[in-house]
This record gives C-alpha cells, structure tokens and sequence, in this order.
C-alpha cells in the first residue's frame, strides 16, 4: 500500500504535469523546427509569436466573456483560439514579408537570419507589453478539475491522490490532434511533400517546379498556428506573462537540439525528455522516499535537487550536454 501511495504522490506531481507541459514544449518545439527545416536558420522571435497569438486569444476571450457567451465547462479560450492563431499567422507573414524576405533574396547567411530574428524579438516584446502590459493574466473559466486529489483519493482507496486539472486534459488531447495533422500533412498532402521537397534540396525542388514562396509561406502559417496553440494551452494551463515567453524559448531549443534539429520526431521526444527533467529535478522527493521506506528513514531535507526558481537551468544544462556530446541529437537524418 505505501508503494502505491509513493506511485500516486509521484503521479500527482510529476508524472502529469511533466506529461501537460511536455505536450506544451511539443508543439513549440515543431514550429521552431519547421522554420529551420525550410529557411535553415534559428527564429528567437517564436516565443514572442507565441506570446503575441496568446495575447490576441485573451483579448479576444475578455470580449465574449464580456459578451456573456461561453461553452461551459470548457474554457472560452477554446472560442477565441482561431482569432488568436489567424493573429499570429498574420504577424508571421507580414514579418517575413517586411524583414526576413529581403535577406532570403540576399541569400544571407543563417547567422544574419538568426541576428535579424533577435531583432524581431524585440519588437514584439515592446509591442506586446504595450497592448496588454506586463502583469500576470488569467483567462481560464469552467471546470477547474476533472478529478480532484481528495475524489482520486477515495475512490483509490490511499492516502495519496491524483488531480487532474481540466486544462491539462485539453493540452494532451490538442497536442496529439495537432501533431497527427502535422504528420499527415508532411506525409500525405503535395504541400507537404513540396515543402519535404523544399527542405532536402532547394535547387533541386525548384527545377521541379515547387514555387518556393509558396513554401515558405507555408512553413510561417504552420509554426504561426503551432505557437499560437502552444502558448494559449500554456496559459490556460499555468499563466499567461509575456516576460515567461522569452524564458520558455529555452526550454524550446534544448528540445529542439536534444531531439536533432529539423527533426519533428525528434522535437517531440526532446520535448518530453526535457519536461520531464525539469519537472524531476525540482520536485522534493522527501514524502515520495518516506512512502518507501520505515519511518526512521525519512529524510530530514526535502531531497530536492534544484529549487523550482532554477528550472530552466535544467534547459540550459541539457542543451550545453548536447551540444558538446552529441550536437546531431538524438535522432540524425534528413530534416523534415
């Protein structure tokens, strides 16, 4: 009994969230490498593009609930997402229009993209937090819980219980929607093949015929809609604040590089491979021992190995181990 006790504190508070936040991680990371698989360069400004269509879908949900219109006991963010996500594609193209098309006809170098896209960054980083500010915002409306830790307790009959918050259910649910589509699009469809196409050898695609603007455009409306979606569920789940954005960057690139950059397999197992590390490190596994062994046993500290201030410098250590040890990733190949 104190073994399954041990189980579901560490399901309760690992497990879960690791899972809703990895899935989160997931579809930021994708959109980071489907840039990179077609323009070959590092966009920095994506979590500020997550932030500005996570931005729009508040604003967007603030009217409707100001409107008295929602769909309980979902939250109604899940109305305003489309606004949100046709926000941020919007903000894409009109950037890649603006800036980045004039150094692809330049054939710059992926540094300078990189630079540029630093730049971008802040832009959207003064221009957001002019619109909504700086502070903390909630959003989230409807069911809190699915199942609470006291209601998983007592049906399970242990003294540990397992909450399972409505938003998290969402996140994985959305994730694993959005990911199928992904791969069927990149699989199955001709402008997914074009953009494969595009990816492998761009000369090559275009003495095929594949328009590359065409491309392009394609690979913005993607990673747009996949920031848009990954930062209104992290939002939902958690909070929205537009200074998190920048910080969940880094977490985005250590998935991105650890998983093999370009590589969307890759990007979602990194992704989940870096969740769950943050999540582990700076959980207190005190209570967790205690259930595992006799009660003179249990340590006296709280057996945590990073304060949850420092979690991302967990990111930041996976992503320099990386690098060092295995800069391909885990998974090498051809991207996209």
């Amino acid at each position: 009994m104190e073994v399954l006790n041990a189980l579901a504190l560490f399901a309760n508070f690992v497990v879960v969230p690791a899972t809703a936040y990895g899935a989160q991680l997931a579809l930021g990371a994708l959109g980071v490498t489907i840039i990179f698989g077609i323009l070959k360069f590092a966009n920095f400004s994506h979590g500020e593009l997550m932030s500005f269509g996570t931005m729009i879908t508040i604003l967007v949900t603030w009217g409707l609930q100001g409107m008295g219109v929602s769909i309980a006991p979902l939250p109604t963010a899940l109305l305003a997402l489309p606004v949100g996500i046709l926000a941020a594609i919007g903000v894409a193209l009109l950037t890649d229009r603006m800036v980045f098309r004039f150094y692809r006809r330049q054939r710059s170098n992926p540094i300078v993209f990189a630079i540029v896209s630093v730049g971008v960054m802040f832009v959207l980083a003064g221009l957001i937090r002019i619109i909504i500010g700086p502070a903390d915002q909630s959003f989230a409306d409807g069911q809190r819980f699915i199942i609470g830790a006291f209601e998983s307790r007592d049906l399970l009959g242990l003294d540990e219980g397992i909450a399972i918050k409505q938003t998290q259910v969402i996140t994985v649910v959305v994730a694993l929607v959005v990911v199928t589509w992904l791969f069927w699009f990149l699989q199955k469809t001709r402008s997914g093949k074009a953009m494969r196409a595009y990816s492998d050898d761009e000369d090559l695609a275009l003495l095929c015929g594949i328009n590359p603007e065409r491309v392009v455009m394609i690979a913005w409306i993607i990673a747009a809609s996949l920031a848009a979606i990954a930062g209104t569920l992290y939002g939902l789940d958690k909070t929205y604040k537009p200074f998190i954005f920048l910080q969940i960057l880094l977490p985005i690139f250590a998935a991105t590089i650890l998983g093999g950059i370009g590589q969307p397999v890759g990007a979602i197992l990194g992704a989940f491979i870096v969740a769950f590390s943050e999540v582990m490190v700076t959980y207190a596994f005190k209570k967790f021992l205690g259930y595992l062994g006799p009660a003179e046993w249990a340590p006296d500290g709280l057996v945590q190995l990073l304060s949850t201030d420092y979690k991302f410098a967990v990111s930041f250590i996976i992503l320099v181990a990386v690098l060092l040890i295995r800069p391909t990733g885990i998974i090498r190949g051809k991207v996209i």
